[in-house]
């Protein structure tokens, strides 16, 4: 019960204040049919079993105004301990998404997409959330973003689905972001983002609640991110407790 009243207390939130993409959370607000976005969003993880840098090459499509697909090649190099160590490939991801509710007024537009990320068992099983467990995930969620010439919101709830291992994930995330210079032509944008992500971990009986902060410059075509993620709430099995995250990351459209 005092898991679900921290996901109501995250819902709450999401009457205040983005712009531009969230830096650790998504939005259903999709680019222009036929473009592509080439990004990374480097994560160091510093845990309390050792650290982990997680180099991720993405590439997204948007074949038309209301679908996007993607393919993720990440990278890790792990610190965890005596013969925990190493540079290998991680999870590699399949994305899609379906934009299926659309409603636009002047200067504002609130959006709805459901999403699927097939994690496949390329990495190595480090037990990491999120960057390299060995095992075949499958995440069904739904997004759904609010976005102003002020302010923007984004929320996003699903589940992981880890039929051969024990990481099932039932996941909360909520971005809100701050544009802090008036919009101008050609684009350039510098956004505050507030994000949180609550994982309430069911097979484990492990519950997790982080905030990051980040700031982000975004031009006509090409975003930079920088954010720094600090646990509020951990009740974890020994071992997979968060200190904090550092994540850097960039994108470019074409």
């Amino acid at each position: 019960m005092k898991h679900l009243v921290y996901l109501v207390c995250l819902a709450s939130v999401s009457t205040l204040l983005a712009q531009g993409p969230p830096i650790t959370a998504d939005k259903p607000i999709m680019l222009g049919a036929n473009s592509f976005t080439a990004k990374t969003l480097v994560e160091i993880r510093n845990t309390e079993r050792g650290t982990a840098v997680y180099i991720p090459l993405m590439l997204h499509y948007v074949p038309s105004a209301n679908t996007e697909v993607a393919f993720h090649i990440p990278y890790v190099s792990y610190d965890l301990g005596v013969d925990r160590q190493g540079d290998v490939l991680a999870d590699m991801a399949l994305l899609g998404k379906y934009q299926f509710y659309r409603k636009d007024a002047t200067g504002k537009t609130f959006r709805m997409a459901a999403k699927s990320i097939q994690t496949l068992p390329t990495g190595r099983e480090l037990d990491l959330a999120g960057l390299s467990t060995g095992t075949y995930a499958g995440y069904y969620g739904v997004v759904s973003g609010y976005e102003s010439l002020k302010y923007g919101i984004s929320a996003e709830v699903g589940y992981n689905w880890m039929p051969g291992g024990t990481l099932d994930e039932f996941m909360v995330k909520l971005g809100i972001g701050l544009p802090l210079l008036k919009p101008q032509y050609p684009n350039k944008q510098l956004n505050l983002f507030f994000e949180y992500s609550s994982s309430l971990f069911t097979e484990r009986d492990g519950y997790q609640l982080l905030y990051a902060q980040g700031v982000q410059y975004a031009g006509k075509n090409i975003t930079f991110d920088l954010a720094l993620q600090l646990p509020f709430i951990q009740e974890l099995p020994e071992g997979m407790a968060t200190n904090y995250s550092v994540f850097l990351g960039t994108r470019y459209t074409f």
